[in-house]
């Protein structure tokens, strides 16, 4: 049996124990051996998850690299890991941004002078920062590889605890004097929230285990479950299923988040340092939009049918609602948290409308979105950084003495509205023709959320980059080598995705393909089918 998925999720979990581990101090030498030990960490498990995702085939089973280890026999609870197309995408992308965050945030958590004497606070302020990074990475990776429903639910509630210590106990020092306070209410209402998702979820886990356990499987292993559910060998009935589906898809919307479960994310996302605003929004929420294609849609199946168009309208409803709220942000980085949001909404739209086009334009979006929302809240936290401001009314000008910071703040803007040739664009277009074809009305206005994106990007652009230089502007450093390692990879993957996503449409189609099967939908017919032709002539 092959060990390299347990290796990939034990590499960075062992990182965070061997980081929190090291000496706490002060001096210069010991931070940089913190960091330095997190960064090869987090490399190593980029080398592994890039080893898995060449591993699998996608002409294979479904999920390959299989490995199952005893836990809790008593309850048929197995540590059980397995990888399809979309989990292995999906932890690449993860292991892809770890790093890149790490270097993002070098110098976030080093600890500020605490009086005149220039004594240091929290000495394992650093320790720690990095350690939970390394904690969060590990859990997420796990939660991607998991094919036991139980497992998948620890992992999904365990990483809450140390993201609400990285919102709360290392926050934005651009936040002003009442930083501390913000950061404390918007850490506390991000685990209450998710908390409160994950108890509903809880109680939705133990229901689908009793009423398997009533027909002869008394097992949390997904892939015997969906195979008995679709095969007829489990039923559930419809009120059952459609609970046990409300109370998976309640903590999956909460994380996404999905419109209007939201509220948590501009305060966790305002508050935190750049580089853990997107570990939020680039890792941890795609949690919950990956577990409502694994889960929702593979243990209930007419469930999802018959909620979709519900859901597809609260979709709609997060694509505009949170462009409007974006277009009118005084604070860069609520407004692109009121961004994401909107851009949530056409994942969660693709994988409703139950379409192959659908479903793998929100595979994508995941990992199209991950990059260039990274690129472009990386580089607005240099921008904030440097100025120690928030507010976008403080910029101006910034392109005509830091122009690099500015081109690459372009190319995530650009990004962001989905300009053809960026990733994001093909991702958008194939949710938007997916969801076209089954529901036409909601396709044609969600199309009006690339006009809004448009605006708000294109806005803040103008207003930051562009005008006459601001007073505290004049002296703002470019971008520095290290800033620039942490950019170019992600613009760069940016371009080549968008003008070649072939190697990832080859490895999540063939999964998202077994995903309309086991809900028992094909894409619609065409609504006007081409003629048949005979000697080259329409009949």
């Amino acid at each position: 049996m092959s060990v390299l998925l347990t290796a990939t999720c034990a590499v960075p979990a062992a990182g965070a124990v061997l980081t929190a581990a090291l000496p706490a101090g002060s001096s210069e030498s010991r931070r940089r051996t913190t960091k330095a030990v997190a960064l090869g960490a987090s490399a190593v498990t980029l080398v592994l998850a890039a080893v898995v995702a060449a591993r699998f085939d996608p002409h294979g089973a479904r999920f390959q690299l299989n490995e199952s280890y005893s836990w809790i026999r008593s309850f048929g609870i197995t540590f059980s890991l397995g990888v399809d197309g979309i989990g292995a995408v999906l932890a690449l992308l993860t292991a892809v941004l770890v790093p890149l965050v790490i270097l993002a945030s070098w110098h976030d958590a080093d600890p500020a002078p605490a009086g005149p004497d220039g004594t240091f606070e929290n000495k394992r302020r650093t320790q720690a920062f990095f350690a939970l990074i390394l904690a969060v990475e590990a859990m997420v990776v796990v939660s991607f590889y998991a094919t036991d429903v139980f497992v998948f639910y620890v992992f999904f509630e365990a990483m809450l605890i140390p993201m609400y210590f990285l919102i709360g106990g290392f926050g934005d020092r651009a936040g002003g004097p009442e930083s501390a306070r913000q950061r404390s209410y918007a850490a506390v209402k991000f685990l209450l929230y998710n908390l409160l998702g994950g108890l509903v979820m809880l109680a939705a886990v133990i229901g689908l285990y009793v009423t398997a356990q009533d027909q002869g499987f008394g097992t949390f292993d997904l892939p015997t479950l969906t195979s008995a559910i679709a095969d007829g060998r489990l039923q559930l009935t419809g009120t059952v299923e459609k609970a046990l589906f409300l109370g998976f898809f309640f903590a999956f919307a909460v994380k996404a988040p999905l419109w209007p479960l939201h509220t948590w994310l501009p305060n966790a996302m305002g508050e935190s340092t750049a580089g853990t605003a997107v570990l939020i929004t680039a890792v941890v929420d795609k949690v919950g939009t990956f577990a409502m294609l694994r889960f929702c849609l593979g243990l209930f199946p007419n469930a999802s049918k018959t909620f979709a168009p519900a859901i597809l309208v609260l979709a709609l409803v997060g694509i505009v609602y949170g462009a409007l709220l974006a277009i009118g942000q005084k604070d860069i980085k609520r407004l692109v948290a009121y961004a994401s949001i909107s851009h949530f909404g056409f994942i969660i739209m693709g994988v409703f409308a139950l379409t192959s086009q659908g479903q793998s334009g929100a595979t994508l979006y995941m990992v199209n979105h991950g990059l260039s929302t990274a690129a472009w809240m990386l580089v607005a936290g240099f921008l904030i950084s440097r100025r120690g401001s928030r507010l976008i009314a403080d910029y101006g000008g910034v392109q005509k003495v830091a122009p690099v910071l500015a081109g690459t703040f372009l190319i995530g803007s650009l990004a962001t509205l989905s300009l053809p040739g960026l990733a994001p664009f093909v991702s958008e277009f194939l949710v938007l023709v997916g969801t076209f074809t089954r529901y036409p009305a909601i396709g044609i206005v969600a199309t009006f959320g690339i006009v809004l994106a448009a605006l708000y990007a294109l806005l803040l652009y103008q207003r930051t980059m562009t005008g006459p230089v601001k007073d505290g502007v004049r002296t703002m450093p470019d971008l520095k080598a290290r800033e620039l390692a942490v950019v170019g990879p992600l613009v760069a993957l940016t371009i080549l995705l968008g003008v070649y996503p072939k190697p990832l449409t080859d490895l999540v189609n063939p999964s998202v393909n077994a995903t309309l099967s086991q809900v028992h939908q094909t894409d619609p017919a065409p609504a006007h089918p081409v003629a048949a032709t005979s000697g080259g002539e329409q009949k």
